[in-house]
């Protein structure tokens, strides 16, 4: 009889860079098993231990292959007894027309809704029932990766991306509705202006508008994560925390 993983363990997707990137090392950094999910294969350069064993290439616009990645994580958890502490749907796609510009709603192709919609939406609602029952027996917590966009008009990020990110925010009030009577706390948090590599040409013009004058890092980001998956924040759900540097107010 194999023996019980008994760390915690995570399962994030959109692992690759960015604000997932630095969430992995964060709960690398305390122990915790990190079970990720992206469209990319895994890198060589990736900071965790374990990496490349618990990588699963998905891509998330595909609602079958959806399906097919929670079968294959629900049989990796089973080294952990079946437990998941934590899921944190933090991938999500944003087009943008020819030159960078803001897709609006007006000129937005239908398919292009459906297919933003299907990864920042219809995913994170897929794998949170597909993991239901591992989130339950765990008492787990899920974080939904929301943005400041979802309550404001952006000038890069397009239509379809932003509303997305509100009914996101709105999803995350029902399933702590529905969640909680079976221990499992669900919350989001929305960041703001965050320093990554895939930073909009002009986001420097943004920190006069930011009371505290910078752009956030992504480190600052995956501590409120890993909060809002830490028994310090055990009677906290269906909260949006706002990660902005005040742009909000």
């Amino acid at each position: 009889m194999s023996q019980i993983d008994d760390r915690k363990t995570l399962v994030l997707t959109g692992a690759s860079r960015g604000i997932g990137h630095a969430a992995v090392k964060r709960f690398s950094r305390e122990g915790w098993r990190v079970i990720t999910c992206s469209r990319q294969p895994f890198a060589v350069d990736c900071p965790w231990p374990a990496g490349p064993e618990d990588h699963i290439q998905l891509d998330l616009s595909d609602q079958e292959g959806v399906g097919i990645a929670i079968g294959e994580i629900r049989h990796r958890l089973d080294a952990n007894g079946g437990r998941l502490d934590a899921l944190v749907n933090n991938a999500a796609i944003s087009p943008k027309l020819e030159g960078g510009k803001r897709m609006n709603s007006i000129d937005t192709p239908m398919h292009v809704w459906r297919d933003v919609f299907q990864v920042n939406f219809f995913a994170p609602i897929m794998l949170a029932r597909g993991l239901f029952k591992e989130l339950a027996t765990a008492k787990g917590s899920i974080v939904n990766v929301t943005s400041i966009v979802g309550s404001r008009v952006h000038p890069f990020a397009g239509t379809a991306y932003a509303t997305s990110k509100a009914a996101l925010a709105a999803l995350t009030r029902e399933m702590a509705a529905d969640f909680g009577p079976h221990g499992i706390r669900v919350n989001a948090i929305a960041p703001g202006e965050i320093e990554t590599s895939i930073l909009s040409p002009g986001t420097d013009k943004f920190i006069e508008q930011i009371p505290l004058r910078r752009l956030g890092q992504t480190s600052e980001v995956a501590e409120t994560i890993y909060f809002l998956c830490s028994g310090q924040s055990s009677y906290v759900t269906g909260a949006e925390i706002h990660i902005n540097g005040g742009q909000h107010v």
